[in-house]
């Protein structure tokens, strides 16, 4: 077995004439956006293959194969359903999938013909997850790295991550946010959640939300995790119409924003020197954040 593979056309042709040889003959290309978790080729015209990128994101396979045929007739937008499931070999050490392709852009702001409508068909998705039943659902764990859990698991990660940054950013208020957070603990029922509400994750046509993808982070548990788009791609009216829609009260937002602000804080004390462009990006997530509890506060 190898420990890290090399992900490439050659070995995504060599398994699927190996596993699937009645699929040897269509053309197989790295998709666009491929994604770091997983990386995904197209395969023909209608069907991608999604190979995961580390041993960390390999127990997903099997979850979503187990559990996204069953969510999606139960939801008002397509996600992805697998169509097969590939085997470990002495190329590649874990299980992969065939997905039937779905057709969108991902959802960069420009790409969005309206942000505070893209917010509300968002939240009557989110909303149609939660109502499904979550009776033996995956709960929160190392497959999802605890997402829909308690935002105590990180909580040294963001300690640490706000004293790396004292004098970068307005440390006071970072953890006045992150002890907010913390303090709005969540005792409801387990429900199930999508775990990485991004833009690249939601896919776009016509300038409308068509799609939701990537449930690798999935499972059932705390919802507050999914509102991170709030201050990662909306904005004013569109945040508010994205609260609107959804059952968030004070303590769900408020443990939105510590999921928010944990995942910004780790990227900037992370990239500060390697990439700036994602520095400045989560700089604005956490502007963004800070102020909204001022705002709410």
């Amino acid at each position: 077995m190898v420990s890290k593979p090399n992900i490439d056309v050659t070995l995504v042709s060599r398994l699927i004439a190996t596993q699937f040889p009645n699929w040897k003959d269509l053309a197989i290309r790295p998709v666009a956006s491929g994604g770091w978790d997983n990386r995904t080729f197209h395969l023909g015209d209608e069907m991608t293959v999604r190979l995961p990128s580390a041993a960390a994101y390999s127990l997903q396979v099997e979850k979503e194969h187990r559990w996204l045929p069953r969510l999606a007739p139960l939801l008002p937008l397509p996600i992805p359903v697998p169509l097969a499931m590939g085997v470990p070999t002495e190329n590649y050490p874990w299980h992969w999938s065939v997905y039937r392709w779905i057709e969108g852009e991902t959802a960069k702001r420009e790409r969005i013909a309206g942000l505070p409508r893209f917010a509300t068909d968002l939240a009557a998705f989110l909303v149609a997850l939660q109502r499904i039943d979550a009776t033996g659902g995956p709960a929160p764990g190392q497959h999802n790295f605890f997402r829909g859990g308690a935002l105590s698991v990180y909580d040294g990660e963001a300690r640490q991550a706000i004293a790396a940054l004292d004098g970068k950013i307005a440390t006071d208020a970072a953890s006045a946010v992150w002890e907010a957070a913390l303090a709005a603990q969540w005792h409801g029922a387990p429900v199930w959640f999508h775990g990485d509400v991004s833009w690249g994750n939601l896919l776009v046509r016509q300038g409308r939300l068509s799609a939701v993808i990537d449930f690798g982070t999935s499972g059932v548990g705390d919802p507050a995790c999914d509102l991170a788009i709030a201050w990662t791609l909306l904005e004013g009216k569109s945040r508010e119409a994205f609260r609107a829609g959804l059952p968030a009260d004070e303590a769900m937002w408020a443990r939105g924003r510590g999921w928010t602000l944990w995942k910004a804080l780790i990227t900037v004390d992370g990239q500060i020197d390697v990439n700036s462009v994602e520095v400045e990006r989560s700089r604005h997530v956490i502007d963004e954040v800070l102020a909204d509890h001022a705002h709410g506060a």
